[in-house]
């Protein structure tokens, strides 16, 4: 008989499926193994390589220079030290944005934990100390170079995710981030859906723009967030190759519905030929579930989503794991 871990038997418990019933799902290093360093920094993304993820995720922001930063929000203060560093480099408004610093500015900002603006105290408390946080931020290119080299030195092809951050912003700044990034991302041979690489965006008008007037054939993915619906599928579908949908719009979805109507969703996404990749999976911050595994039970057993964006890149692994 085979042995079998006693973790596993207590993650599979209950498990009704077939044993590869999890044998082409992806994970997805949600800003890199977030849940056990800072955000975006490169050391999170070499611990989530570690963690055999099928795919890394870069969220891309220009610099004033017009070079992607790797970083979540076109604001600063959130994750670095910029007030302290740069305390007058602030719009009207407050903020400190990303496109006005250069990049020789930005890399001397020290990186840590996202915190509340207000309280200033860490989003997630229980995750790596506010204090003792020194990272940097880093560029596309560079951890491009870096995922790619470590797919070299240990035979992994562990591919990339990155998302085009608010595009319109940029537009109204006189920054074409959607070009900048398809040049970085052909110059290091992603440029066709075969490529292990997937761009996302939650703007449908740029991310349509991408595969038709700038003739981007790489894996697209369309992200939505609520309260938009399910409803326009098959525009979708017309342009991209997979839908990204939240947590929160999967549970109302499937409220109130029976598990055949709950699979409605996912045979609509396939006759569309749409793969669903879900956000964010997150081990410590399940409010709706009363565990992590309750939660993963619901995604890829009940909706049978076909992947997604975690925090905790060797949980879910695990969790796929026979």
């Amino acid at each position: 008989m085979k042995f079998i871990p006693i973790f596993a038997l207590l993650l599979f418990c209950n498990c009704t499926m077939p044993k590869d019933q999890f044998a082409e799902k992806i994970v997805i290093a949600h800003r890199g193994a977030s849940g056990y360093l800072p955000e975006h920094t490169m050391e999170s993304k070499a611990m989530a390589f570690a963690m055999n993820p099928d795919y890394i995720e870069q969220d891309i922001v220009l610099s004033k220079d017009d070079v992607p930063i790797v970083i979540h929000d076109i604001f600063l203060e959130e994750v670095t030290n910029v007030k302290k560093v740069f305390p007058e480099r602030n719009r009207s408004d407050g903020r400190y944005y990303v496109i006005d610093f250069t990049l020789n500015e930005l890399k001397l900002l020290s990186v840590h934990e996202r915190i509340h603006l207000g309280t200033k105290k860490a989003v997630f408390p229980g995750r790596y100390p506010l204090e003792e946080s020194d990272f940097r931020l880093h560029t596309l290119s560079e951890e491009i170079s870096m995922i790619q080299g470590l797919n070299k030195s240990t035979g992994k092809n562990i591919g990339i995710y990155p998302e085009i951050k608010k595009p319109g912003f940029h537009k109204k700044n006189g920054k074409e981030i959607s070009s900048i990034v398809l040049k970085v991302l052909d110059s290091f041979g992603y440029s066709k859906k075969s490529d292990p690489c997937i761009l996302q965006c939650f703007d449908a008008v740029e991310l349509r723009r991408i595969r038709e007037e700038l003739d981007s054939d790489l894996f697209l993915t369309q992200l939505i967030e609520l309260p938009e619906g399910f409803e326009n599928l098959e525009i979708y579908s017309s342009y991209a190759d997979a839908i990204g949908p939240s947590i929160e719009q999967l549970i109302l979805y499937a409220h109130g519905k029976t598990e055949t109507e709950k699979k409605s969703l996912i045979e609509r996404c396939r006759g569309l030929n749409l793969k669903i990749h879900a956000y964010t999976f997150r081990a410590d911050e399940h409010p709706n579930f009363e565990t992590f595994e309750d939660l993963l039970n619901f995604s890829f057993k009940e909706m049978e989503i076909d992947g997604g964006f975690t925090d905790f890149p060797d949980v879910l692994k695990a969790y796929f794991k026979d």
